[in-house]
Formats: structure tokens, C-alpha cells, sequence
């Protein structure tokens, strides 16, 4: 168990369990799907909520089922450097962190089912593999985020997923633009993910958990975050090229400097705490990259 600080509350701790910068991954896609659902003048605001509810509850599911199996599998040692986690803290009971998940889990469960019937029952097929999917990532008795496939998992189920999904639910159909977007989306909340795994790539190593970054080392996982977030900017330009949006949607650059920040960090230092910012960072970038679609799309 990681010795904390005393001065560390139960409430302290829990919140930093949420990792509230993670949660851009949730709100983002969904924001980013409305503005184009109202683009296409089909917004349905109770289903927007509701999609909105399932992203969020996913999203801490996953985050307590990471926290409680990194601490299960000896990930989570004295030596990793960023926020407190709840079931390595010494403070919150492990079976807790894993009862947190599970209600999350089951809450998407329930909003995902009542979406389902409303909309479209093959949906509950797609809300079953999200569900699997969030609790397998570091759970089960092969996790696949110990193989290295984090981020395939955040690309498919934080981007293409949820946008589509929450696009669909609100539309009833799929168009080229929300691929798009779902898949600039799916590459900022991929980033996020490589700047964690960048930033714990030492201890992860110690502890045998072979995220890709471990797997490709150090500099090729800095190549990968600059890939990632060139690939998501040149998301904007190619919807106006093709015609799929107006150029307003071009405001999507205004996140561009935002993820220079975080960038710069990970390719010059090798210091875990300024990766902690540059995490969040890229968050910011993901909200801000989401949020300006939303305003060019409706100032067209």
C-alpha cells in the first residue's frame, strides 16, 4: 500500500479518483455531436442529456476500475508520481473503489437501456461492448490495457463511439462530418492517455504493466502524441474542403495553441510532474477543440 500524506480526506481522495481532467473525454465528444446534430437542425435535448450522462458514468467507471486494478495488480507503488490514487492511498478501502465502479458502470447501464428502447434496440449491443470494454481495459484476467492497446480502447470508444453514438441517438442516423469529428475527437482523447502513459513509463516498467508506451519506448511515444494531435487538426481543414461543413468550422483551430503546451512538455522533459500538467492540458485542448466546433458550426 502507498504510504499519503495524513493530511489526505476520504473526499480529497475520491475526487482525485474521478481524475476530473479525464472527463473532457466525456463531455467532448458529446458537445462536439450536438453541434453537429443542430448543424443538421435535428437536436433532441432530453436524448443529448441522457448521452451525456452515459459519457460521464463510463468514463468514472473506468477510471475507479483502473484505480482499483493498477493497485490490485502492484501497479500503483510508492514510486509513481501523480495525483492519489483511492485504493493505493491507505485511505478509502480497495472493495469501495471497486463498488464505485461497478454503480458507475451500472448507472450508464441503466441511462444506456432507457436510451436503447427509446431510440433503437440494437443500441444495447453497443452499449453492452462499451461497458465490457470499460471494465476489461485494466480488469479480468488479461486486461488489454497490459497490452498495450490503451489506445485503440480510447480512440474507438472516447472518439468514434461516443460521437457517433451520441450523434446517432440525437439524428437516428451516421454521416461522414460526425465520423470526422469523432475521429479528431478520438485522437485529443487519445493524447491524453499517451501524456499518462508518458508520464508513469518508468514505474510502469517496474511494475510489468506494458502500456504502449512502454512497449515503444520513450521518443516513439512522443512521435505518436505529435501524430495524434496533427492528425486532429487536420480533421478541420478536411470537413471544408470536402464541403462537409462550413469554413466557420475552422475555429476549431482557437484549440491549437492550447495543445502546443502540453506537446513541448512531453518531447522536453522527462520529468513526471510536468507531464501532470501537460495532461491536463491536453484536456483542455480536447474541451476547447469540441466547444469551437460548437460555435462555427452555429455562426455559419
Amino acid at each position: 500500500m502507498v504510504a499519503q500524506p495524513a493530511a489526505l480526506s476520504p473526499a480529497r481522495v475520491w475526487w482525485s479518483a474521478v481524475r476530473p481532467a479525464t472527463l473532457a473525454a466525456s463531455v467532448a465528444p458529446v458537445l462536439a455531436a450536438t453541434a453537429v446534430a443542430l448543424h443538421e437542425g435535428a437536436v433532441n435535448a432530453w436524448v443529448g442529456i441522457a448521452a451525456l450522462i452515459v459519457a460521464l458514468a463510463v468514463q468514472l467507471g473506468v477510471n475507479f476500475a483502473n484505480d482499483y486494478s493498477d493497485f490490485r495488480r502492484g501497479a500503483d507503488t510508492a514510486a509513481r508520481v501523480g495525483p492519489v490514487r483511492a485504493a493505493a492511498s491507505g485511505v478509502v478501502a480497495p472493495q469501495l473503489v471497486r463498488l464505485a465502479a461497478l454503480a458507475a458502470f451500472a448507472l450508464a447501464g441503466l441511462f444506456g437501456l432507457v436510451l436503447s428502447l427509446a431510440v433503437d434496440w440494437r443500441l444495447l449491443f453497443v452499449g453492452a461492448a462499451c461497458l465490457l470494454a470499460g471494465w476489461l481495459y485494466t480488469g479480468g484476467p488479461r486486461p488489454y490495457g497490459y497490452l498495450g492497446l490503451g489506445e485503440l480502447f480510447v480512440f474507438i470508444f472516447f472518439g468514434l463511439v461516443a460521437t457517433c453514438g451520441t450523434f446517432y441517438v440525437e439524428t437516428r442516423h451516421v454521416t461522414p462530418l460526425a465520423v470526422l469529428v469523432g475521429c479528431g475527437i478520438g485522437f485529443l482523447a487519445t493524447a491524453i492517455l499517451v501524456l499518462n502513459n508518458l508520464r508513469d513509463i518508468e514505474t510502469d516498467r517496474a511494475a510489468a504493466k506494458r502500456t504502449l508506451a512502454t512497449l515503444i519506448g520513450r521518443q516513439a511515444t512522443r512521435h505518436l502524441l505529435v501524430a495524434l494531435v496533427g492528425a486532429a487538426f487536420a480533421v478541420p481543414l478536411l470537413i471544408v474542403i470536402t464541403g462537409l461543413a462550413p469554413a466557420t468550422a475552422l475555429t476549431m483551430y482557437l484549440a491549437l495553441p492550447i495543445a502546443w503546451f502540453p506537446v513541448r512538455a512531453a518531447m522536453e522533459s522527462t520529468q513526471p510532474r510536468a507531464l501532470i500538467g501537460a495532461l491536463k492540458q491536453m484536456a483542455a485542448t480536447e474541451l476547447v477543440y469540441a466547444l469551437a466546433l460548437a460555435v462555427g458550426l452555429v455562426i455559419q
